[in-house]
């Protein structure tokens, strides 16, 4: 191993253990529902965005077919017999 990169993993590890050593208990409060709100916007934005956009969405993933609409005995006319 060379000299600077056991040099560099000593200082770190020397850190990290001071680190551990000395740590202080938080006193700090975290909402658990403020993340879940946060969710909760984002996928009601992804559903508008979907709703507003759904003609395009679906034109995107179905085919275009521009064929004649076929017409059955019950719909003809006398005219057409």
């Amino acid at each position: 191993m060379s000299p600077k990169l056991m040099y560099w993993s000593l200082t770190l590890l020397l850190l990290l253990s001071l680190g551990l050593t000395f740590e202080l208990p938080a006193r700090a409060y975290t909402d658990p529902g403020s993340a879940l709100l946060l969710f909760q916007s984002l996928g009601a934005v992804a559903s508008a965005v979907l709703f507003y956009f759904r003609r395009q969405v679906k034109r995107l993933f179905t085919r275009n077919e521009t064929s004649k609409p076929v017409r059955t005995p019950a719909v003809m006319s006398r005219a057409d017999s």
